[in-house]
């Protein structure tokens, strides 16, 4: 996948664009109040749409890395057939907003479901909330599933992989301002993260898949 090089997403642009016109309109009209608000509304667009360059890491080819920023909030163990782990991350306005592949794989699978976009506060909020589920495979079989969820935010989910088929460790493929991520871990995958971690990603390690499924 190709990287952006611009210092701001490609998504985020209408917006800045848009503000800038209103407060430009504002300063001929001598709205004041109204051109200080639209002032400080580029400068939130600017920095949630922020696009900083991250450094690649060497880690092993077995690796997985954080597909989101933010903070780890819950590891459970389940008692399921393909996955042992699950690991939820929550990400606000103040993370970048970037979503990036977490190993060298492909997409077997990818649904989007259309939603609320409720505070994670509420109880429905995981029953009716925008999401979108993602499935990566490598060519040894090692696959693991993400399913990023909306929180309350003003833009819908992004997911846009050029490609389906041997993606890079660290590509982008998508951007979700201010939501949850979960992954879903299988049994050959040792952690190497820890419930309160700040995760980044394609540079915070999750961990490594071992050699016995």
């Amino acid at each position: 996948m190709k990287n952006n090089l611009l210092a701001i997403t490609k998504e985020g642009w209408s917006y800045i664009i848009c503000s800038i016109s209103f407060f430009i309109v504002f300063a001929i009209l001598g709205f004041d109040y109204l051109q200080f608000f639209t002032f400080l509304l580029i400068l939130f667009f600017l920095f949630i749409f922020r696009n900083p360059q991250r450094q690649q890491q060497y880690y092993q080819d077995n690796s997985v890395t954080s597909p989101v920023d933010g903070v780890i909030t819950s590891i459970k163990e389940l008692k399921n057939n393909d996955y042992l782990y699950k690991i939820e991350i929550n990400s606000s306005y103040m993370d970048v907003s970037l979503l990036r592949v977490p190993f060298n794989s492909s997409i077997e699978c990818l649904a989007k479901q259309n939603g609320a976009r409720l505070s994670i506060h509420s109880s429905l909020s995981k029953n009716l909330n925008e999401n979108v589920e993602l499935i990566f495979i490598d060519k040894k079989s090692n696959k693991l599933k993400i399913l990023h969820r909306l929180k309350q935010s003003f833009m819908s989910l992004h997911i846009k992989p050029i490609t389906f088929k041997n993606i890079k460790q660290g590509s982008k493929y998508g951007i979700m301002l201010n939501g949850t991520t979960t992954i879903y871990l299988p049994k050959n995958f040792r952690l190497n993260v820890d419930t309160g971690n700040e995760v980044t990603a394609s540079e915070s390690l999750i961990g490594y898949f071992t050699k016995t499924h």
